[in-house]
């Protein structure tokens, strides 16, 4: 009844497959589905409600959502996926398309004649869907996503590992060690007047190239000349070389590993060999 071709199965692809459903079809009582990320929360915690972006969505269009909980009962939503992917790729490659926009355009005939040789009279033929009755803007605000934040005491809540800094009034003054809550859609997210901070920078532990820490910091700071041992600038001369305080002690690298702690079975044969020692040693 949907069939659709995405880059991940994510939340708002599924946003997308309902919302195609919703206008073609109607609103159905319920929907059956496996245990996905998308339509359960495996391990809930006291900021959540227990209930994913996809099920908030349903639940406001008052949809219930089953989950299976048996290998076999899940068996019914995957012996469909397994005739799709041996049919379906075959066709595509016989008719030549490999790219997602002519393989969606390809797709309503797929179904059209999927359905007319594979479907099965239904025992009630009566149609349960129930009418949209939604307006498009109200259909779209349920569509986007919404959770919850911490908002800190200089009034920034994170969001997509950036941070959200609140415009200063007396609505904001009052959110400080809150939660409050915000929807957004998959590009961007505007809670409220806010401002968007550029995110520090991570200053990398590796290696530094060139004297600086990281390549942003390479790109924005100014070419700086070699210095002396002295501290004063010198034109084409070298950095001086410095060395290390065991080089300087006369440490020298061997190649060898240090024996380090014998085992314990190492341990118990050295004590048989000096039991064995003593025993043998003439009184």
């Amino acid at each position: 009844m949907e069939l659709r071709f995405v880059k991940s199965e994510s939340t708002f692809s599924y946003f997308d497959a309902l919302e195609s459903y919703l206008l073609e079809h109607g609103r159905p009582v319920a929907f059956y589905s496996d245990k996905h990320t998308v339509f359960r929360v495996p391990k809930p915690n006291e900021h959540m409600t227990g209930m994913t972006q996809f099920g908030r969505a349903l639940s406001e269009l008052n949809i219930e959502i089953i989950c299976a909980n048996s290998s076999q009962a899940n068996g019914r939503v995957e012996r469909a996926n397994r005739t799709l992917q041996d049919r379906l790729v075959k066709e595509l490659r016989i008719v030549g398309i490999s790219n997602i926009e002519d393989e969606n355009a390809f797709l309503a005939g797929f179904v059209e004649r999927n359905n007319a040789k594979f479907a099965k009279a239904p025992a009630k033929p009566d149609n349960l869907h129930r009418a949209l009755n939604i307006e498009p803007d109200r259909l779209a605000e349920i569509f986007r996503r919404r959770d919850k934040c911490y908002v800190t005491k200089d009034l920034t809540l994170k969001y997509d590992r950036k941070r959200i800094r609140l415009k200063v009034n007396d609505l904001t003054r009052g959110l400080v060690g809150k939660y409050v809550g915000y929807s957004c859609d998959a590009r961007w997210a505007h809670p409220s007047p806010c401002q968007r901070r550029r995110p520090a920078l991570q200053h990398l532990r590796s290696t530094p190239t060139a004297g600086y820490p990281c390549r942003y910091h390479r790109e924005q700071t100014p070419e700086r000349r070699p210095r002396s041992h002295q501290g004063r600038t010198s034109k084409g001369s070298s950095p001086p070389k410095v060395k290390l305080v065991s080089a300087k002690n006369g440490y020298k690298k061997t190649g060898r590993r240090p024996p380090g702690r014998p085992s314990k079975m190492e341990a118990h044969y050295e004590r048989r060999r000096a039991e064995r020692a003593r025993a043998e040693k003439p009184t």
